[in-house]
Order: structure tokens, then C-alpha cells, then sequence
């Protein structure tokens, strides 16, 4: 396994409707590096947002789609999204305030 840092494992927030429906419950969304577990997860997210507690991480990977060009077969990039649950008293994600 790949030695990653809590920099490198967040790499963009996910901004769907579903996503934005579930920040009020302190859930939010971000599409994290694929060798990432839970616990860099949870560290990164209380490293890089100060004031924040995560309660709880969910991981969910996702296998490329399939692509055709002419012939030829392929697929896009894997990708891997977690879902993490902030606690009642932590401050909220401030890059979410405003959409």
C-alpha cells in the first residue's frame, strides 16, 4: 500500500443534489483517493477543516465505465467517494457554506 498523506487523500467534494440534500445532516461528500482508508479519511477531514469531529466514514468504490471509441474497448478511471458524518457539536465543512 501506497504511503499517503492526509493531503493527498481528499481530492474534490462530490456536489450533487443528493449530496447537498444530506449536509443537513452534517453528512458530506468527497471524492477520495482509491488506496484510502477509513481512518485517513477521518484524519484528513480533521486536519484540513479545523474545528471539525468526524463521527462516522463511509467508502464506496466505484468501477470505471465502459468506453468505446471506434473498435476499441476501455474503461475510465476507478474512483472511490466517502460519505463522512460529522458530530452534533463540530463546525461545519466551510468550502459547502454558500451553495
Amino acid at each position: 500500500m501506497a504511503d499517503i498523506k492526509y493531503y493527498d487523500v481528499i481530492l474534490k467534494p462530490v456536489i450533487t443534489e443528493k449530496s447537498m440534500a444530506a449536509m443537513g445532516e452534517k453528512k458530506y461528500t468527497f471524492l477520495v483517493h482509491t488506496d484510502a482508508t477509513r481512518s485517513q479519511v477521518k484524519e484528513a477531514v480533521e486536519k484540513m477543516f479545523a474545528g471539525t469531529k468526524v463521527k462516522s466514514v463511509n467508502t464506496m468504490n466505484c468501477e470505471g465505465k465502459k468506453k468505446r471509441r471506434g473498435m476499441v474497448y476501455g474503461r475510465t478511471a476507478k474512483t472511490k467517494k466517502a460519505i463522512v458524518q460529522l458530530t452534533a457539536d463540530s463546525k461545519d465543512i466551510e468550502i459547502f457554506e454558500g451553495l
